[in-house]
């Protein structure tokens, strides 16, 4: 069996034949909660842009609540869903277009309960580019298990936030120690050659 290639420069690594775009949780709900809002919201509007120009796929991850019976005990241990919180919470804040993928999602994983991993794969897929919220928690649990199941993985550091900078901050750190962390400025250069 031949070896698949190996990319060591990022130009290769996020080339849009083989890349797709993981907009994470960007819900009203989180956005709501940010300390970069506007941009935030600017960097990834223009990321998704290109992406469409590109014909990159761009994947749209929402939080998407089970009954409280079935969710898990630990969620439900820290105060689970917000009881009052209304369907417009839970909407995304940058809309999708029709050829975007919307997944609905349990975890803070996007391969845990999905056929995320065989989409990707179906697709031919080998690099992963990470926005959204937050970067502590589904980002990194994301970047993390993609990098196991031996996808390439870049986040994009300034199209990601937090309702906690310093924690945003520290995974930040902690993920460039591993993993493509570059800004929305870098990526768009390369993605105009």
């Amino acid at each position: 069996m031949a070896r698949l290639e190996v990319y060591k420069e990022i130009k290769d690594i996020v080339n849009p034949g083989h890349s797709a775009l993981v907009v994470w949780d960007v819900q009203n709900l989180l956005v709501g909660r940010i300390f970069n809002k506007e941009e935030f919201l600017e960097n990834n509007r223009a990321l998704i842009k290109k992406a469409h120009e590109l014909k990159i796929p761009v994947i749209f991850t929402k939080i998407t609540p089970l009954p409280e019976k079935f969710e898990s005990s630990p969620r439900l241990a820290r105060g689970g869903f917000p009881k009052d919180m209304g369907k417009s919470m839970l909407e995304l804040s940058i809309e999708a277009e029709a050829d975007d993928i919307v997944l609905n999602k349990n975890t803070a994983s996007i391969f845990i309960g999905t056929n995320f991993e065989l989409m990707m794969r179906n697709a031919g897929i080998e690099t992963l580019i990470f926005t959204g919220i937050a970067t502590e928690i589904g980002v990194e649990s994301s970047v993390r298990d993609s990098s196991n199941r031996g996808f390439y993985n870049v986040v994009v550091k300034d199209a990601v936030s937090s309702g906690n900078r310093d924690a945003h901050e520290r995974s930040l750190q902690n993920m460039e120690l591993m993993f493509n962390v570059i800004p929305t400025k870098e990526l768009l250069t390369i993605w105009k050659k």
